[in-house]
């Protein structure tokens, strides 16, 4: 996947491939309904795969309602939502849960009661696709493995209801070793930017090869991590705890550790599960649209550094 170009607020503003709309291919198509489009989903990324702490799957939307466009995006934020209620989407998939924890009241005198309503008031179905996103061949982790160019690429952590290839995290090896430095650039230079950037512990000229990536927060698979024996960890929201406690546990350094924007590691999967789902539907015969959203919900806007 080419590197995403920002402007200078952080949004992203998409090239050709993730900004133009992407018909699902066919002859005599036509619209699918919301539930032929959850079967497509489940086709590609199965609840059965999600973590048992999660909560995917639809949160609303009348399956007998025809989709004619989709949004993808990584959080389910206000301003995501009227994006797609002003384009007309019929379905936003988010990565993220919109309700991951549990409420007692969608009344909108808050803000998660407040998307609810413009959900259902604007007829917007919402599908979550969180870690059954994650684990899923062709899933969050596997694209960004593929995009640094890792190959023999092997989950961290196998999935309980998967394939061999399905699980929590993926570790693979560049076609050649490279300096840690060398490689941090090329983890910025693949990211959407952000106000937060791209962070390294580690000898900026030890060289690495092996290379484990975890999209989103993945600090409770160092003992993955290390038993895989990778050079360097690339994952989000790294605390200062784990972190520490990793470097002080490492073998002559190592795992390096690059810590990125969540939203940013996470945002790499959008255009590759948009196309995902457009040839499925194509293959079954049905006709619309699917666009990224173009929201940068990463929640900082600015930084501070020393120099």
């Amino acid at each position: 996947m080419e590197p995403v170009d920002t402007d200078a607020t952080g949004q992203a503003d998409h090239d050709a491939e993730t900004s133009s709309d992407t018909p699902a291919r066919g002859g005599a198509a036509e619209a699918p309904t919301l539930a032929e489009l959850l079967l497509a989903v489940e086709e590609l990324w199965p609840e059965s795969l999600a973590e048992n702490w999660d909560e995917v799957g639809l949160v609303a939307g009348h399956p007998s309602a025809p989709v004619t466009k989709v949004m993808f995006a990584v959080d389910p934020t206000l301003e995501v939502i009227e994006e797609a209620i002003e384009w007309g989407a019929g379905l936003l998939i988010t990565h993220h849960p919109l309700l991951l924890k549990g409420v007692t009241s969608v009344a909108a005198t808050t803000a998660k009661g407040r998307a609810v309503h413009r959900l259902i008031e604007s007829g917007t179905a919402l599908l979550t696709v969180h870690t059954n996103g994650d684990s899923a061949v062709g899933g969050v982790s596997d694209v960004l493995a593929d995009a640094l160019g890792l190959q023999d690429v092997a989950p961290l952590t196998m999935a309980a209801n998967g394939l061999p290839e399905e699980g929590i995290g993926r570790v693979g090896d560049l076609a050649d070793a490279m300096s840690l430095g060398d490689f941090a650039a090329r983890v910025f230079g693949i990211l959407p930017s952000v106000a937060g950037g791209v962070r390294v512990s580690g000898d900026k000229d030890g060289l690495v090869r092996r290379i484990a990536v975890c999209g989103g927060a993945g600090d409770s698979l160092f003992n993955e991590v290390r038993a895989s024996n990778a050079d360097v960890y690339v994952t989000a929201d790294l605390r200062h705890h784990p972190a520490s406690e990793a470097r002080e546990a490492a073998l002559n350094g190592r795992p390096y550790l690059v810590d990125v924007s969540h939203f940013a590691s996470e945002w790499l999967w959008l255009p590759a599960a948009a196309a995902a789902l457009g040839n499925v539907l194509a293959d079954q015969g049905h006709e619309l649209e699917i666009r990224v959203s173009t929201t940068n919900s990463d929640p900082w806007d600015f930084i501070l550094t020393p120099g």
